[in-house]
């Protein structure tokens, strides 16, 4: 079905497919009309409609940037992972996280158990640069018990985070990939709300 593109057309589909590989998100109509210089969000909403038609993307309902490709379907497994606002990588911050939408994610690709139970949380600091998640990318968590130097968001002492889970003389706390911040070590308590399984690149 690819060979009745036009040259736009299959420009547009190779963008799709080059950001959804490098953040894990598929470009909204207003990134594709800023990169392709389009007079508005019209032209590029039209593009999409044309993709559609020829097979090429499917588009779900209700979902802005839910799209599938269906030549890749068999390659893959495309899960909707609920985002749930932000976490902190810096210092702990009495956050609530609040679901924010879903991203559409390949999960054979990111390597996912198909039936492990995730969320995602946006990153904010640098707390954990030297384990490469940086300001701005998306973590994918799995709910389940850490391991020992597992990365994992936590809640400790009523506040959230993300930190490596470290157990020194029977006593579990957080570390940080940045010597610049202290180990967190619990007062009162330290709650594992999730196990770090896949990392979301955030573009530059």
């Amino acid at each position: 079905m690819s060979s009745e593109l036009t040259q736009r057309q299959r420009e547009i589909l190779d963008y799709l497919k080059d950001a959804q590989r490098r953040t894990g998100f598929m470009p909204s109509t207003r990134e594709i009309q800023h990169f392709f210089n389009f007079a508005s969000q019209t032209a590029a909403m039209s593009h999409l409609r044309a993709l559609e038609k020829k097979g090429v993307i499917q588009r779900q309902p209700g979902k802005a940037r839910a799209i599938i490709f269906p030549d890749e379907l068999d390659r893959g497994e495309i899960a909707d992972i609920p985002i749930y606002g932000s976490i902190a990588a810096g210092m702990a911050q009495d956050v609530e996280p609040e679901r924010e939408g879903c991203i559409a994610v390949d999960i054979s690709a990111l390597g996912i158990p198909r039936h492990a139970r995730t969320f995602a949380l946006k990153v904010r600091g640098d707390s954990m640069i030297n384990a490469h998640i940086c300001h701005g990318d998306t973590v994918i968590l799995e709910y389940r018990q850490p391991r020992k130097n597992d990365i994992v968001a936590a809640l400790i002492d009523g506040e959230t985070t993300l930190k490596r889970y470290v157990v020194e003389g029977g006593k579990p706390f957080l570390r940080a990939e940045n010597p610049e911040f202290p180990d967190l070590i619990p007062a009162h308590e330290l709650i594992i709300q999730g196990v770090l399984i896949a990392l979301l690149r955030h573009a530059a």
